[in-house]
């Protein structure tokens, strides 16, 4: 293990945590030095790999690592983010969910250490987030821009990150903000589409790990960008590269485009 990069996982029990603490069992050059899970966690105690402890304490699992790779609810996450601030180590954050107030406290945080924070790890979404740009330039505003998400039951919020991110960059395209054409429900007499409105419509069920269709509906004819998936392991693949990336970089705020090197102008 010489040589190797410690890693905190929290939110070790979860979902994405277990499929991240299995990825780092065959990276060379990673490995699981300490995890995390919420106080009061029934798995608290428990040796999840040789002299690795599930622990609640986020100060004690950064002395003993390089950075953190980070799947937690938003309060869990900021204040792992502040720890890490003050012990100078990167993270990478697949968190979502954050309101307005938490974003801004991770830009503020992300002046002092280096962030990796993305709705999805997985390379083929990011790949999808440059198309969605790529399409909405090209397309124009003859073409209505439309978004379905569907995850699996148990996930705790709506629209996905993912999804909100696919908006953001079909907003980007057009030299807009989504915030400001973003509809999430429509529902009696709403009245005709605005122009340039952007729908995301969320679906819920099973054990679906995320799957996106973005619709550019046209007059006699749509365009479709679709992403599935079937696993989570390529998330946890993604997670553990922006870790080895995050390692190189100075302070910021970056997301998953920018470890994959991924062109972000619309005529891209």
């Amino acid at each position: 293990m010489s040589g190797t990069a410690g890693v905190l996982v929290v939110g070790a029990l979860g979902r994405m945590g277990e499929r991240v603490r299995a990825a780092l069992e065959e990276d060379p050059e990673l490995r699981l030095a300490a995890a995390l899970e919420a106080p009061g966690h029934p798995g608290l105690g428990q040796e999840l790999s040789p002299g690795v402890v599930l622990r609640d304490d986020p100060g004690a699992g950064l002395r003993v690592s390089d950075l953190a790779i980070v799947f937690a609810n938003p309060s869990g996450s900021l204040a792992l983010l502040r720890e890490a601030a003050r012990q100078q180590r990167p993270c990478v954050v697949g968190t979502t969910g954050f309101s307005p107030a938490q974003r801004g406290e991770i830009e503020a945080l992300a002046k002092e250490i280096a962030v990796v924070l993305a709705a999805n790890f997985s390379v083929a979404v990011n790949v999808l987030f440059a198309l969605a740009r790529r399409a909405a330039a090209l397309l124009g505003p003859d073409f209505d821009a439309e978004i379905v998400e569907l995850h699996h039951g148990a996930k705790l919020d709506a629209p996905s990150g993912t999804a909100l991110r696919i908006g953001a960059a079909v907003a980007e395209a057009r030299g807009e903000r989504l915030e400001e054409h973003l509809i999430l429900a429509r529902e009696g007499q709403v009245g005709a589409r605005p122009p340039g409105a952007i729908g995301i419509q969320s679906l819920r069920g099973g054990d679906c790990p995320g799957e996106h269709t973005l619709l550019f509906v046209g007059r006699g004819e749509r365009l479709e960008l679709v992403h599935r998936a079937s696993t989570r392991d390529h998330f946890a693949r993604g997670a553990l590269r922006a870790a080895r990336w995050v390692r190189q970089q100075g302070p910021g705020l970056y997301d998953m485009e920018d470890v994959l090197g991924l062109e972000r102008s619309p005529s891209g």
